[in-house]
């Protein structure tokens, strides 16, 4: 009996030690971590970013959601666009609701000129979360760059009845009113850009045409 219990003993001291060891490791590697990030985000603010991410990728754990969304937007920062897209990849596959992650992808699509495959983005955020008042604002400004009016006023609404008095959103809404022909609605939109900017070109400008 008291070698029995000797021997569990033992297996329970065996079992401690390793926890212990597993945590002293977990609290290296965070260390490191912590001081991987913090030199890299003083080399961001220096303008350092290829340094930057030098410094993260010696310390880099691919499975890290937070290592692949700095090196994406570090990577964005000094222009190297394909890589940046790369990792932020890798975050949305790591936590696949991130809207915030898709948010740093679209910088880099953008910058490649892959304008179809960030208004994908743009639609896989607005799944998730269908009244997300930047995806539908800037989904709204493409569509309207590319004078599909339409689908521009369809995401443009839906910012608008969420923030009635937003310059942007009303502005915007407003050339896309005139636009498509409704004066009426375009005049309205655009006196209440004047509401908000009393001296505004664009919303005089408007108004001007409108009348």
């Amino acid at each position: 009996m008291q070698y029995k219990n000797s021997h569990k003993m033992k297996n329970i001291i065996i079992v401690l030690s390793l926890i212990l060891f597993g945590l002293h490791i977990q609290a290296q590697s965070f260390d490191k971590d912590l001081a991987s990030f913090k030199k890299s985000i003083e080399q961001e603010k220096n303008g350092e970013y290829s340094s930057a991410v030098s410094t993260l990728k010696k310390t880099y754990q691919e499975n890290s959601y937070e290592y692949n969304m700095r090196l994406g937007w570090l990577d964005y920062l000094a222009g190297q666009y394909t890589e940046s897209s790369t990792y932020y990849h890798k975050a949305i596959i790591l936590m696949p609701l991130s809207i915030e992650a898709r948010f740093g992808l679209i910088y880099p699509q953008l910058a490649l000129g892959k304008t179809t495959q960030a208004i994908e983005t743009y639609k896989e955020i607005l799944k998730i979360s269908p009244n997300d008042t930047q995806a539908n604002y800037r989904l709204g400004l493409i569509y309207y760059q590319q004078a599909k009016y339409k689908e521009a006023e369809i995401r443009l609404k839906k910012v608008i009845n969420l923030y009635p008095f937003d310059y942007d959103t009303v502005i915007l809404l407003a050339w896309n009113s005139l636009q498509m022909g409704k004066t009426n609605e375009a005049k309205v939109l655009f006196q209440k850009a004047l509401l908000y900017r009393p001296t505004d070109e664009s919303a005089t400008e408007g108004l001007r045409q409108v009348n």
